[in-house]
Formats: structure tokens, sequence, C-alpha cells
């Protein structure tokens, strides 16, 4: 039977189209009662609908110290494992043992769906096997009827492949998703410097379609007018510099009583100036990064980190991999999501050992190991740039440009050694962090100047409210930028943060 109507759709899809896409649009948005619903909402295809995890990482952190009994994990590090469960199915993960990064799950459950029934309802949780029972951790916004849950709930919709609920794509500034679409987000109930047991996690929803273009037949009949037989991916009939596929993820949210499409793939759009979070990316550069889980609606900071050869005595010249992991909470909390392209794994880039690096040198490594010597190269105006050397001239960590910093791994290890109570890796992180901050163009800095270094100097107890990284105070154990909240002579570093200060040149 569906063989006969597959027939009858790809003869009607031939015909000419009746209405121009952006008519199209308007007689869906002004027909809330549904009068071009079909009975069956791809009759090319028997719909079934997959759950996709790409990622979960434990939101604790390691420069503070949380009891035992407030931990994801009592003991050790999690135990991750997911359900899923999907129109009333349950479905399990394999547990990933002992990690609080699982970056690379490979795991997705997919349920076969009523193709005339528009939506699915899908349950996400999160947890941490024990042995003597299992922790469920909080991946869930903030919820007024349920302000205690920790599992997310949605509706998808096999009409437009997209979803809501407690995850969702909006264009208004006033309603963005604080975690960004496909991003869950536990500190988003307001538990960020609480003891509860916050993770974050990345996932995907989608369906099949007979031209495997991600885009589903009702939408391409009904919206964009397109052909569901043909993979459209690439097609950017409007010439605006983003392909249908970005346009149709990102240019859709559920309004109270229709759909709305906010971005339109065959009327131009000016993506190369709009930047709707602010976070100095553009559209454009939003869809030509995507592949790192960019989001036009939540911001993101990129990071390129070079390094240099290891010293004689074998002293590696790197960010631990721990103060990695350490700066990605610490800005993946905000929902100012952290994207470092690392060389600490080495590679053909590695600049050659230098026992004493100064300005004049630290300019030329950015030329030619960042810029790789053209000054328009498309990282530029994108990552911020932070390498770490041996031992720099002037100072352990400095801002050299707008855009870029270095941190000398000599000058943290005599940190390290004069403060022996000091965890390494929050040594690193710290201060690769605090001088990030200077390309944020934080202004004032209590706290940064020589009188504020020591607990017998009075700007010490001055400055004590502005708990940030930027604060030499809380320079090397403190991996976080203050929020404003402890009254006078502190400052809300997150929201007067200037992320495009760094496109200077």
């Amino acid at each position: 039977m569906k063989k006969i109507i597959v027939m009858i759709a790809i003869l009607l899809i031939s015909l000419p189209t009746a209405m121009s896409t952006t008519t199209s649009i308007n007689k869906i948005q002004n027909d809330p009662i549904g009068t071009y619903m079909f009975e069956d909402f791809d009759p090319l295809v028997n719909v079934s609908v997959t759950v996709q995890i790409n990622k979960i990482r434990s939101l604790e952190k390691k420069d503070i110290q949380i009891p035992s009994n407030k931990k994801i994990d009592p003991i050790g590090n999690p135990d991750f494992y997911v359900k899923v469960t999907i129109n009333e199915e349950n479905f399990t993960s394999p547990i990933w043992y002992d990690t609080k990064y699982v970056y690379d799950p490979q795991w997705s459950t997919t349920l076969d769906v009523p193709d005339d029934q528009e939506n699915v309802n899908i349950k996400i949780q999160l947890w941490d096997w024990n042995e003597n029972g299992d922790i469920l951790c909080d991946i869930s916004p903030f919820n007024y009827e349920l302000p205690d849950t920790y599992e997310v709930n949605l509706r998808y919709s096999i009409k437009t492949g997209h979803w809501t609920g407690d995850d969702y794509c909006s264009n208004d500034p006033n309603d963005f998703d604080p975690s960004g679409y496909g991003r869950l987000n536990g500190c988003d109930d307001g538990s960020i410097y609480q003891n509860d047991p916050d993770c974050e996690l990345w996932f995907d929803i989608y369906q099949n379609d007979y031209d495997n273009d991600g885009i589903p037949y009702w939408t391409e009949v009904n919206i964009f007018g397109t052909d569901p037989t043909i993979d459209d991916r690439g097609r950017d009939d409007d010439n605006d510099g983003v392909p249908i596929e970005w346009e149709y993820k990102w240019g859709h949210s559920f309004g109270w009583h229709q759909d709305f499409w906010f971005y339109n793939p065959f009327v131009w759009e000016d993506h190369a100036t709009l930047d709707p979070d602010g976070d100095g990316l553009t559209n454009i550069i939003e869809y030509q990064w995507s592949d790192w889980g960019t989001d036009p609606f939540r911001k993101d900071v990129f990071v390129e980190l070079d390094v240099m050869e290891s010293s004689a005595d074998g002293t590696v010249v790197c960010l631990p991999i721990d103060s990695e992991e350490l700066l990605y909470t610490a800005f993946d909390r905000q929902n100012v999501v952290f994207h470092l392209d690392s060389g600490c794994m080495g590679g053909s880039d590695i600049i050659p050992f230098d026992e004493v690096t100064d300005h004049d040198e630290l300019n030329d490594i950015y030329t030619n190991y960042f810029l790789h010597g053209d000054q328009n190269n498309p990282r530029r105006g994108v990552f911020h740039y932070g390498v770490m050397v041996y031992n720099a001239e002037e100072a352990a960590g400095y801002i050299f440009r707008n855009d870029a910093f270095q941190i000398s791994v000599k000058g943290m290890l005599d940190k390290k050694q004069q403060w022996l109570w000091l965890n390494t890796d929050v040594i690193f992180a710290s201060a690769y962090m605090h001088e990030l901050g200077h390309t944020f163009n934080f202004n004032p800095i209590p706290g940064h100047d020589d009188g504020c270094y020591y607990p017998w100097q009075i700007g010490w107890w001055l400055v004590g409210p502005y708990k940030s990284c930027m604060n030499y105070r809380y320079m090397y154990y403190t991996v976080d930028y203050s929020d404003g909240s402890r009254g006078k002579n502190d400052f809300d570093d997150w929201e007067r943060m200037d992320m495009t200060a760094f496109q200077g040149h």
C-alpha cells in the first residue's frame, strides 16, 4: 500500500509548485487549526525516531571541597548511564564506568512511531550507577511545577523534526534556552554554587526520511516546497551564506498555537552580520564551525592552544588535561560553552623549544603558528589564542595582543613550589582563565594590582567580595569568574564579559 502512496506522492511533487515557499510558510502560520495536516505525515517511509547521546560531563568542580554525600559518586568517579523513554517505551544505555567525562558515547536508541500522530513524548534521565543504589543526576532546567526534578521531558514533532519542552529553540532574546538547543545543563535550575549532582548532556533527536537530508517530508512539502525524494543539503538558493539544512535546524520554534519559522532558506537574510546571542560570532561563523557544537542562540568561546617542545630536563610545556577539564566546567556551567583546540596531544605545529621567550618572539609565534602567515586567516576573530611557553621574559602570564596571551610553564611550577598546598591542575587552569579573561575586557578588575596579592596587604581584604580568578587574591586556586552576588566591591564578570573585544586588531 505504501508503494502506491509513494508513487502518487512523487507524481504530485513533480507537478509545478502551487505557491512559493514564502507563501507556504505564511499559509501554515495562518492556519493554527491544521488544515494542511496529513493522515500520514510521511507517506514515503515508516517513521522512526532516534534519540542520540553525544556527550556527558560532570559539572562538579575540583577547586572546592564537596562533602562525599553530596557528590555525584560518593567514592570515586561517576559510572554514568542514560535512560530514555520514547512513547512509554524504555531504553537504557550501557554503563560508562569510572569517568566524569564521556566524550564519545556512541549510543542511540530508535523506536518506530505512529505516522499519523504528530507528537512523540520523550524523557531523558542521567544516572550514576552505585552498588548501594543508583543516583539520579541533575540535567534539568528550573521547573516551577516540579522544582526538584532532575529529568528532562520533551515533545518531538514528526511534522517539523523539532522538539520543545525542557529543551527548545527560540530566536527571542527574552526566551533563549539558556543551555542551548540539544544541550542540557543541571546548573540551569539555580544550583550552580550548591552541592547538587549537576551534569551537562549533549543529545540530538531525529527521524528517518526518504532522501536522508534530515528535513521531514511534511516540512519539505508544506513549508519549503522542496522535493522530499531529493537530498537538499548544501543548497543555498538565497545566497546568504548558510545552506538550507542550517536554516531549517535553527530557523524554527514552537508558538502557542502554531509553528513559527523565522529563517527562510529561500529569502536572503543578513547572516553575515546577524549575531543573536552577542558572542561575536555571526550566523555564518556559527554555521562554519557547527561541527564543534555552536549554537546561534547561546554563547560560544573558541580558544586555540599551541605548545612548545619539552625542555632538556623533560619539563612538558603543556596545559595539564585536568586543567583543560576545569576550564570546560567553569565556562559550561555558565552556558558560555568552551571550545579548546588543544595542541597538547602533539603534532607538526609544535613550537621549537626556547629557554626564555620575549614579547617580540611571542608576536612571531602568533604570526607563524596561529595565523600561519596569513593575516586573513579564518580563525582570526573566531579563536582567542593562548600559547604555552617554557619561560616568558616579562611575567609568568600576560596578554600580548587583544586576542592573544601566554602562560609560562616554569612560572606555574614555581608557584606550586612556593605554595605546596595548591593543586597543580588548578594553578594552571586558574592562570589560563585569568589571562583569557583579559581578552574579554573586564573593567574594572578589583585586586588586579600588587597591593592585593598577600593577606598582610590592606587591598587583600578590601577586594575580598570579588571572588574571581581575575583578582590576585583568588588567582591560582579559583577557576571561575565572579557572579556579582557578594555585594559591594563585587562585579558580575559573566554578565559584563565583552565577547567582541578580542576581535579588534
